[in-house]
């Protein structure tokens, strides 16, 4: 696969686009607006040129010319592959995974979902080729990070799976862990618990957010602690993570505490946001 599409160019859609670029695909990323399109191009930029002055890639300018942003959809019409990293919303995912199935004109193309939470198999089942459908979850900072969760639903074709892991593994260079197609996969449904202890931990005064963190960085070796990485993750996405494991399993070390909630409304969600648990300003 040489040609790939990439829906979203926030924090997860930039990075994606950015390492596929980066291995030498050409690429297509999909905006919702002229704004939302230079937004993601600066921030393409940004990190290509970090990347320049650490001595990581020869030439960030040679990289962004494999990138073309766009504001429609339907220039997606000729990809083999798509990923999806829009916003972490059931209904909104389901209604682009139908468009995406009427756009790309590939009948072997595959439609790849880099949702954290929700089933594949909802998003499978709102086209006409769920058996081209997966979830191929990358983690963030995309450029850095190693691991790709790769997420067949019962519908999944083999060979779509097999497809998806020779482009993670041999095109990307990245690992893939095979995961069920189950709220939060592997990764999230062990991380997202222990990140809402802290927050609980936080809530209750039993600790500063400082100590907590310094505890799990000092105590366990852990790179950042919950709360920090919490603010990396987004306030808000760690929520609508927290609510999909807990609409899926009802367990209530899932549900969200209602600090994290009231963060969430009052739009304190983190790096992004200049604020979360601690201050980025």
């Amino acid at each position: 696969m040489k040609n790939v599409g990439v829906v979203g160019c926030g924090l997860m859609g930039a990075g994606i686009a950015e390492v596929c670029a980066r291995a030498g695909l050409d690429v297509v990323v999909a905006e919702s607006s002229d704004e939302a399109a230079a937004a993601g191009r600066a921030r393409l930029e940004a990190s290509l040129g970090r990347a320049e002055a650490k001595g990581k890639i020869e030439s960030a300018a040679a990289v962004l010319e494999r990138i073309r942003l766009v504001t429609e959809l339907k220039e997606l019409a000729d990809r083999e592959l798509v990923v999806e990293a829009i916003v972490e919303d059931e209904g909104a995912k389901i209604e682009l995974f139908r468009q995406l199935d009427e756009i790309v004109t590939d009948p072997d193309a595959i439609l790849a979902s880099n949702t954290s939470s929700i089933p594949i198999m909802k998003l499978g089942v709102a086209t006409s080729r769920p058996q081209q459908v997966i979830g191929i979850h990358f983690f963030n900072p995309v450029p850095v990070l190693k691991l790709v969760e790769l997420v067949p639903s019962l519908l999944t074709a083999d060979e779509t799976a097999q497809r998806s892991r020779e482009f993670v593994e041999g095109a990307l260079g990245k690992q893939a862990i095979n995961c069920q197609d189950r709220a939060g996969f592997v990764v999230n449904a062990l991380l997202i618990p222990f990140v809402l202890s802290a927050i609980r931990m936080l809530e209750s005064g039993f600790a500063t957010a400082e100590d907590i963190d310094r505890g799990l960085v000092l105590g366990a070796a852990h790179p950042q602690g919950p709360l920090a990485l919490a603010d990396l993750i987004g306030l808000d996405t760690t929520k609508a993570v927290a609510e999909s494991l807990y609409e899926e399993f009802k367990e209530p070390l899932y549900a969200a505490p209602p600090l994290l909630a009231r963060m969430v409304d009052a739009g304190l969600l983190g790096r992004k946001a200049g604020r979360g648990f601690y201050d980025y300003r």
